[in-house]
């Protein structure tokens, strides 16, 4: 596994640093969303993946998009498992990611924004996605001022979690503007 100054290297490396994203650079928004969610208890490779939780862009962000031609490299360097549950935060529908936010259920088809094909993610990976998506919003909301985009989505996603999620969504969100 790298290390943490290796993952950041790279970032600069790819050209991805100093792109602008929400009043920061992608590179600092990364590495905040790696710092919280390791401070929420994650494991090595959801930390990894979080860093790297926009790699491919997003239906959102299209600020950097590292090429999918490089996954295999990306693989090999964060771990299959980092890497992986990057690609599903790149690629997933978000409309069919929030709907089945209070589901409980073994396996969540998740819709392929690009070909609109259905990835089956396991009820672990489904977790760890909520996390890390939950994050990551969590880290730029108010540097986005977009209180009511997917607001009703991320409590639910609060809510699965519990804990220090649910938790930091309440200290967040009480930010929010009346």
């Amino acid at each position: 596994m790298p290390t943490f100054k290796e993952m950041t290297q790279y970032f600069q490396d790819v050209g991805a640093d100093d792109v602008p994203h929400t009043q920061k650079s992608y590179l600092a928004h990364g590495i905040g969303v790696y710092t919280d969610i390791k401070a929420w208890g994650a494991d090595e490779d959801l930390c990894h993946a979080a860093l790297f939780h926009s790699i491919y862009g997003t239906q959102i962000f299209q600020g950097f998009v590292l090429p999918i031609d490089r996954r295999e490299e990306l693989k090999e360097f964060i771990g299959e498992r980092a890497e992986w549950l990057a690609y599903l935060n790149c690629f997933m529908d978000r409309e069919t990611f929030d709907s089945q936010a209070s589901d409980d259920k073994d396996v969540y088809p998740i819709k392929h924004r690009e070909t609109g094909e259905m990835m089956d993610v396991s009820r672990k990976d489904f977790d760890d996605l909520v996390c890390m998506h939950l994050c990551d919003w969590l880290e730029q909301v108010a540097r986005s001022d977009m209180w009511d985009y997917r607001r009703d989505a991320y409590r639910r996603m609060a809510e699965r979690l519990g804990g220090i999620a649910l938790e930091s969504f309440d200290k967040v969100y009480a930010e929010a503007p009346v």
